[in-house]
């Protein structure tokens, strides 16, 4: 089968160097061919929502074509770039009359269809971009015939089957190749590492299994090589990556690769990277990996700035050495199996932006030298039996937009200095053992978009009217707590909030009818406090409101009608003993429901 191929490749390539395309004519093309085929593909497009093939008639020169630029002497198009123009419709084979062209740009449109087998006439094409369409079907292995191609992106489409080996075998200019992000099938091809000059290999986002092939140990050249998100199986390539000392990025992540010694030992991996002295980014993330955390991991690269490493299963201790990689920007070491405690020479990551070590069984104090690294973004040490106190030089984190310490073991008081942290975007400190009073200096986190959640901790004393500055807050959950006092009505200042969970608490006084004016809010929960007095009708106006849970408190009067009165259950209201019912003529008793998974029943 491979020989039949190959010698219809070279039948067809004997085909264009002797006659030509065989609808083409003369060997010399005139510029009047190219009009002609430009108007041919002008025809095949039926959306042209910026109008930039407006110019592209009969009465135009060719070369003053919108996109289109022709040699120097004006013989000849050698350009055609229509990359994100927004054009539709068939991606016409009537280009392939183009025998001069050598740059082809049509990347982030609208075009589909299949990319046509008569592109193989592109004989003099050096750089080739239909990323970011809709075109499906195979890659034409007569693109293998583009003897002097350089750069290929066929990325971002819907290409299914295997990729062309002959491509690699043939194209020996090739420098940049990127396949990302289809649905390509098939193993990588043997001869992927032929083409002596290749720096680049994007083949991400596809179903692609086997192998990484070996020859790829011949890419001294390679830079970049991304096959994360496919099937790929096989051993870490350490007898690959030791031949690359060039390489700069290295995505592997989310495939079923294993680590040597079955799947026990990531450290000759590690060691085989330090041959790759200007390495910048390692994705080894989502496969599995069992091993060590090695010492030898702060003997990578000091350039390496993106470390994941995330749903392995890496167990023993994060070696101190990690703060070697000084220009490490990006930490993220989550999901694993690891234990001990956070070293404190982490602080010295002084260039560190993203810092997570979520979900494994690190124990021991935060470290308060982590306060340290002004420049971080995002910390998340959440999932862990971390113990001891919030450390108050986190506070000097100013430009933390996002601190998830929750699901520890976590004491003391909410420090006062976390209200420094103006930029946060979301603080969860839920599921802890935290006491105290909820610290004044959070209303100075009037950044927080997204969400507050304090639950279920050991928190008391009043809600701090100070909360109400939180404008912009779209969740704010203050459950499971011991929280004195009543409700503020300024509540109503949370214009943009959806859910308030204020429920298992000791709250008394009167709901607040101010939130009525919550035009967003969607979830109300004060369920389980002591607030009394009546129902505020105002809730009815509340046009998002869909989840409202007011049981076990000792409301009185009749329910409310209309809104969300009429969309809620008896369950939103039992446990409330002088709560009267005017739809069923009857008082809510003050008894707990027994729920199953699916249905609760008296």
């Amino acid at each position: 089968m491979v020989f039949k191929k190959t010698m219809f490749l070279l039948l067809l390539q004997h085909m264009v160097l002797t006659f030509g395309h065989p609808s083409s004519g003369d060997y010399n093309h005139s510029l009047l061919t190219d009009k002609t085929a430009l108007l041919e593909f002008r025809n095949t497009i039926v959306s042209d929502p910026n109008s930039v093939l407006t110019n592209w008639d009969e009465a135009v020169d060719v070369c003053n074509f919108t996109c289109v630029i022709c040699d120097r002497r004006g013989h000849r198009v050698v350009k055609l770039s229509l990359n994100g123009t927004n054009i539709g419709g068939l991606l016409s084979p009537f280009i392939s009359n183009l025998t001069g062209l050598r740059i082809l740009r049509l990347s982030d449109n609208h075009l589909f269809g299949l990319i046509p087998s008569e592109f193989g006439f592109l004989r003099r094409l050096h750089k080739v971009w239909l990323n970011g369409n809709n075109l499906q079907g195979l890659i034409p292995e007569t693109l293998s015939l583009l003897s002097h191609l350089t750069f290929i992106n066929l990325s971002g489409n819907k290409l299914t089957g295997v990729i062309p080996a002959s491509i690699f075998s043939n194209c020996t200019s090739l420098l940049f190749v990127d396949f990302s992000n289809n649905k390509l099938t098939g193993e990588i091809p043997p001869d992927v590492g032929h083409p002596p000059g290749i720096w680049c290999l994007n083949l991400f986002d596809n179903h692609l299994s086997g192998k990484l092939p070996v020859s790829l140990s011949n890419s001294s050249m390679l830079l970049a090589l991304d096959v994360e998100s496919n099937r790929l199986s096989g051993e870490l390539p350490s007898e690959i990556v030791v031949k690359l000392p060039d390489l700069l990025y290295l995505h592997l992540s989310y495939n079923y690769m294993v680590s040597h010694d079955n799947n026990t030992n990531i450290e000759p991996f590690f060691t085989a990277l330090t041959n790759c002295t200007d390495l910048v980014e390692l994705e080894l993330a989502g496969m599995g990996l069992g091993g060590i955390l090695p010492g030898i991991i702060g003997q990578l690269a000091t350039s390496l700035s993106t470390l994941h490493l995330e749903s392995n299963r890496i167990f023993g201790s994060i070696p101190p050495n990690l703060a070697n990689l000084s220009n490490l920007m990006l930490l993220n070491l989550s999901t694993n199996l690891l234990s001990g405690t956070i070293a404190g020479e982490i602080g010295q990551l002084e260039n560190l932006e993203y810092l997570l070590l979520s979900n494994n069984s690190l124990t021991g104090t935060i470290p308060t030298k982590l306060g340290q690294i002004t420049s971080m973004g995002l910390l998340d040490l959440s999932k862990n039996s971390l113990s001891g106190e919030i450390p108050a030089s986190l506070g000097n984190i100013t430009r933390l937009n996002y601190l998830f310490l929750d699901n520890n073991q976590l004491s003391g008081e909410i420090p006062r200095s976390i209200g420094q942290c103006k930029d946060l975007h979301k603080l969860d400190l839920s599921y802890n053992l935290l006491t105290g009073r909820i610290p004044q200096e959070i209303s100075g986190l009037n950044e927080i978009r997204i969400f507050l959640n304090l639950s279920h901790n050991r928190l008391q004393g009043p809600l701090p009217i100070e909360l109400s500055k939180l404008e912009s807050v779209q969740e704010i959950d203050l459950s499971s707590n011991n929280l004195t006092g009543s409700i503020f009505p300024q509540l109503s200042n949370y214009v943009a909030v959806k859910l308030i969970n204020l429920s298992h608490n000791s709250l008394q006084g009167q709901l607040p009818e101010s939130l009525g004016e919550l035009r967003n809010l969607e979830s109300l929960d004060v369920s389980t406090n002591s607030l009394s007095g009546e129902i505020p009708i105002t809730l009815n106006k509340c046009p998002s409101l869909t989840h409202l849970n007011l049981s076990f408190n000792d409301f009185n009067g009749s329910i409310p009608s209309g809104g969300i009165f009429n969309l809620v259950t008896n369950a939103s209201f039992f446990g409330n003993p002088h709560l009267y019912s005017n739809a069923l003529k009857e008082y809510f008793p003050l008894r707990k429901m027994k729920c199953s998974a699916n249905r609760c029943r008296k």
